[in-house]
């Protein structure tokens, strides 16, 4: 096993054993990042309501300062001078998987608000360098098909994880102290793997390792930002209705995610080829409305009183609508820079998170009165996020960022 600092030019990897090329290491760090990650969220919101007696405001801070790493997502062009991206990617892997599993050591707001920032820094790190790797490392042509396997190998990790769980939570009378560290020790061990033996791959493009923001990359902000509020509502809220409103428990909720991974395992592939031939417009355009409907469908079912059956379901097409969001990594491939990949990656993960880092704290408060205005709230940011994608041109790329790219006025010469 060679050592990590060993490099290989991206061109010359296909002359490694399958194994320890670039692409393997993409499918094994999706495989193991959901094991800790799916399996934490999986359990949160029983664990917080029975070992620390949560409501909607306490659910709604401590999302909010998970998702204060990410806001601070940024600070990866600063680590990146120092620290090769494929390193930073992995310990940050290393992170979330260690911090996963002492999670249940801490049964208390101030202690889960601790244990959630570190795990949150591992994952949003992780998340932040995994993306630029992703867009440098596999081609154009074959980026959509590729990340939609990506999406697929990560549900199926997680879809052994949880099935583990379904089966066994009641028939041997599992702790939480045990599933968060069995499911965040194995991430850690992967991340120590991936760590010792692979080689550093070096990408034919040099980073740009400085803050930037170009004016023409301005549409992809705009997305971002409405993904991430929009997102934050379905993470939050969808899954402690399904605890709060129906009284699901820890193998019930499993179960639902379970459905979950199966329709992502076989649905992202499919979803993979659509954007490559039909464009990320159409398959964003086709997200949003989907999103749309499903959210307004959550607000009918404390309004007119929809049953468990319904709010199951519409769980299982929402978690589907946001695995299509590869396509806006695909369109920002297709405008961008090859240079611009990765510190576009942290200041659009920042992006992302501006609104989640104070959305869920004031939706906690919104929650206990009117949780159907929440929901309300999300469909509108869906609507919004449907007129923006509208304006992604069919064949994106430099020079042909938006619709209106070719009404610029020519300037006089």
């Amino acid at each position: 096993m060679q050592s990590q600092t060993h490099t290989v030019p991206l061109g010359q990897a296909r002359a490694l054993p399958f194994w320890r090329r670039p692409t393997s290491l993409l499918f094994l760090m999706a495989a193991a990042m959901p094991v800790a990650f799916a399996t934490w969220s999986a359990l949160l919101n029983n664990f917080v309501i029975e070992a620390a007696n949560f409501t909607g405001v306490e659910i709604g801070w401590l999302h909010t300062v998970r998702e204060i790493p990410g806001f601070l997502a940024v600070g990866v062009i600063a680590l990146i001078l120092f620290i090769r991206e494929q390193v930073l990617g992995i310990v940050s892997l290393l992170m979330l998987g260690a911090a996963t599993a002492v999670t249940a050591w801490f049964p208390s707001l101030g202690g889960l608000l601790t244990v959630t920032l570190i795990s949150s820094i591992g994952f949003h790190y992780y998340e932040t360098v995994n993306q630029s790797l992703q867009l440098q490392w596999l081609e154009k042509s074959r980026a959509p098909q590729m990340l939609g396997w990506l999406v697929a190998t990560g549900s199926a990790a997680s879809l052994v994880a949880y099935g583990l769980l379904v089966v066994g939570w009641k028939t041997f009378d599992l702790s939480y102290n045990f599933v968060y560290m069995v499911s965040g020790g194995f991430t850690a061990l992967v991340a120590l793997f991936c760590l010792l033996a692979y080689p550093q791959f070096e990408a034919p493009n040099p980073q740009v390792k400085k803050f930037i923001l170009r004016r023409r990359y301005w549409l992809y902000y705009l997305l971002q930002f409405m993904s991430g509020a929009r997102r934050q509502i379905f993470v939050v809220f969808a899954a402690f209705m399904m605890v709060e409103r129906f009284g699901f428990e820890v193998h019930e909720v499993t179960a639902l995610l379970l459905i979950n991974f199966v329709a992502n395992m076989v649905f992202a592939p499919l979803m993979g080829r659509a954007v490559a031939k039909w464009g990320e417009r159409r398959a964003l355009a086709f997200e949003y409305v989907g999103l749309v409907v499903v959210f307004l469908s959550y607000g009918g079912i404390y309004y007119f009183g929809w049953g468990v059956v319904l709010a199951a379901t519409l769980y299982v097409i929402d978690h589907l609508f946001f695995a299509l969001a590869f396509a806006l990594k695909t369109y920002f491939q297709k405008i961008a820079d090859p240079g611009d990949i990765a510190p576009t990656a942290a200041v659009a993960f920042t992006i992302n998170h501006i609104a989640a880092v104070f959305l869920p704290a004031l939706l906690g408060y919104l929650w206990v009165t009117s949780p159907g205005g929440v929901f309300a709230l999300a469909a509108g940011m869906a609507a919004l996020s449907l007129c923006l994608a509208l304006m992604i041109p069919r064949h994106p790329e430099p020079g042909n960022e938006t619709v209106w790219a070719k009404f610029r006025a020519v300037q006089p010469g």
